[in-house]
């Protein structure tokens, strides 16, 4: 199917040009070129969602479930980078410890990452944050924490830089919150490991994302400045301790809790794969 695609948009563009364009003109080729759309996702969790898009595009929409992520066996350095993580980990309180981590196509602007550091700085919280400092070796845009920081932290902090194994981290004990852009590959993590969720997004779909889950309670974003979209150290420590250990916050560990079952439950996932290739079947055979 990729390639098919890949072939029907080279035909669009004049030769030599075929790599020379924009993702946004790829999506926009993808989703006039294609027959169906599928969509990680579930009808028990955004139909009205699922048939905009249909009514969008005019195409059909098959959801294919939410595609909880499975364990993976690590090779030995990864196995030894875990061991060490694991060690500081357990020396945790339980259900204390914030998660940080914003993928590996968000890179925070010097500013933000400044307040950022702060902000878990001035929540006085623990916290293991797997940073990335560049987002490739052709980013020259290198970001650094604030000077002192790892000494002011040091004991109740981590700041990684290397691999970091997300979903072991998550599955953790000690790890109470989790402070994420919002992908959606990360907030299907953080259910299946019923960690509460504190969004800072960026990017691409990561704004529609956190405010489907601020809707349904299932997440609270760090509050930005309506005129430019800035966020301070004030709002980054409030919103952590709101969530993490507040009375108020409660009702955000138990949405995350209810929606494991809608996102993670195996039957209803083998159901949406099976719908899907009972689909592709027929569709097939309308073909020949």
């Amino acid at each position: 199917m990729k390639k098919v695609l890949q072939t029907k948009i080279s035909c669009t563009l004049p030769k030599g040009e075929e790599e020379n364009v924009s993702d946004a003109f790829r999506m926009h080729k993808t989703f006039e070129l294609t027959d169906f759309l599928l969509v990680r996702s579930c009808l028990e969790y955004e139909p009205e969602w699922l048939k905009v898009v249909g009514d969008i595009h005019r195409k059909p929409v098959f959801p294919v479930g939410q595609l909880p992520t499975t364990m993976y066996e690590e090779d030995n350095t990864k196995i030894d980078a875990w061991r060490e993580i694991k060690l500081w980990l357990d020396e945790q309180e339980k259900g204390k410890v914030i998660y940080v981590a914003f993928g590996s196509e968000v890179n925070p602007s010097q500013n933000e990452l400044t307040e950022l550091a702060l902000g878990l700085e001035l929540s006085g919280l623990p916290f293991f944050w797997a940073l990335r400092t560049k987002r490739g070796e052709y980013d020259d845009e290198l970001i650094q924490l604030p000077e002192g920081f790892e000494d002011r932290t040091k004991g109740r902090g981590i700041v990684c830089t290397s691999w970091a194994p997300q979903l072991k981290i998550l599955s953790h004990d000690s790890v109470g919150v989790f402070l994420t852009h919002s992908g959606w590959s990360s907030v299907v993590e953080a259910i299946q490991f019923e960690k509460p969720l504190v969004l800072l997004t960026f990017l691409a779909d990561q704004g529609l994302n956190a405010r489907l889950l601020e809707k349904k309670k299932m997440a609270y974003s760090i509050p930005r400045d309506d005129r430019d979209g800035s966020f301070n150290r004030d709002s980054v420590a409030k919103s952590l301790s709101l969530v993490l250990v507040e009375k108020e916050g409660e009702i955000y560990r138990k949405k995350i809790k209810e929606a494991k079952n809608l996102f993670c439950d195996e039957t209803r996932q083998n159901n949406y794969v099976e719908n899907l290739l009972s689909y592709l079947q027929n569709y097939k055979k309308a073909k020949i």
